[in-house]
């Protein structure tokens, strides 16, 4: 064995001794475990309207979108979509990307550089960090979701170029950012405030539209949004939205668009779907709700630490790695599907299981899953 892959085994035999192995594990098309681990938030994945408008796109169009979007990739799905999720959001323009991931990566990078402070908030996505850490900006870490830190920050960097980076529900913990109150700040000292808002597009908001358009932010010309289009969307992709100066900025100069495939325009005419059915979709929103406030007393009357949900993530503590993922597989056996985060993945080193909320469960098959979920607890 050569010496690289030897140092590969024993990075692998140190990762399983700690309880830090990961695993795929491929689902059928008939899988029926009741899907707490998913983010298909209001259950539009496989809405019928939402398959009828990807189908009919398929047929259209073809499997991919066969270039990037300045080459071949754009079409007229790809202009549709973002024209609505600009409308929806409240902002100048949007631009969509083939991941959520791509899309941080993208802003991140166009809002800052080697001149720039780079406020991180510590419990920001991976897809936050990378971006930040990629800048080439200098970054500061700040502590989580605190108004008054941030401005400490800011006060000791005067006359900076300054960008504020946080998610608007956090995406393990599932807690919403005190975004009024961080931009006051952000605005006092003349800084930009770039928000994640993936885990509350659809869920929080008039219409769904998020946490910034909840907060009062949508279409402030210091606000910029970036979401994925795979959680409440049920869909895939990512969508950068805000001024048009920065939309042509990402355009002309962003690597993560320009030297991407475009995602396939039958993923673009199924989100689109999906987006006009969850601006409606208050009903779908409020039994979201009731499954949130459900969760949390079944699961603190049995004597567990649970996470008071914003929108459709909540998180249980687990004692170590190992507990958490047996606990995980042990509900996977009785057909309950639960997300299992263990470092890096937990911001703070502890491991949890994540529950992702689905408002397309069946209300006897949720019943069972907390049932099973407080059973399996090691």
């Amino acid at each position: 064995m050569a010496g690289w892959q030897e140092a590969l085994e024993r990075q692998a035999r140190t990762r399983a001794k700690a309880g830090l192995t990961r695993t795929l594990r491929p689902r059928a098309a008939d899988d029926s475990v009741v899907d707490l681990a998913g983010n298909d938030y209001l259950g539009l994945a496989a809405h019928p309207e939402v398959i009828a408008a990807a189908a009919e796109a398929l047929h259209r169009y073809g499997l991919g979108a066969t270039g990037s979007r300045l080459v071949r990739g754009s079409t007229d799905a790809h202009t549709a979509l973002e024209t609505d999720l600009a409308g929806w959001l409240g902002a100048e323009q949007a631009l969509v990307y083939s991941s959520g991931y791509l899309a941080n990566l993208g802003a991140v990078r166009a809002l800052a550089g080697p001149g720039t402070l780079l406020i991180s908030d510590r419990y920001n996505h991976a897809s936050l960090i990378d971006g930040c850490r990629s800048s080439g900006a200098e970054v500061v870490v700040a502590p989580h979701a605190d108004p008054a830190a941030l401005a400490t920050i800011l006060d000791a960097h005067p006359g900076r170029e300054t960008v504020f980076v946080t998610e608007s529900v956090f995406s393990v913990d599932g807690d919403l950012a005190p975004l009024a109150e961080l931009h006051a700040v952000t605005s006092a000292h003349d800084t930009l405030l770039l928000v994640d808002d993936a885990h509350a597009l659809g869920i929080l908001g008039d219409s769904g539209a998020g946490g910034v358009a909840a907060a009062g932010l949508a279409g402030k010309p210091d606000v910029i949004v970036t979401a994925t289009l795979s959680k409440s969307l049920g869909g895939a992709g990512g969508v950068v939205a805000g001024p048009a100066a920065l939309i042509r900025h990402l355009i002309d100069t962003g690597r993560t668009f320009i030297y991407d495939t475009a995602p396939p325009p039958a993923v673009v005419a199924g989100v689109r779907a999906a987006l006009r059915i969850t601006r409606a979709a208050d009903d779908r929103r409020a039994v979201l709700v009731a499954r949130a406030d459900q969760t949390v007393s079944r699961l603190t009357a049995a004597g567990f630490p649970v996470t008071a949900p914003a929108a459709g993530v909540l998180s249980v503590t687990a004692p170590g790695p190992e507990a958490a993922l047996t606990w995980a597989e042990d509900c996977r056996d009785r057909g309950i599907a639960v997300g299992c985060f263990r470092p890096p993945s937990t911001p703070d080193g502890s491991s949890r299981l994540r529950l992702t909320l689905n408002a397309g469960i069946a209300a006897e098959d949720f019943d069972r899953a907390l049932d099973v979920i407080v059973e399996c607890a090691p």
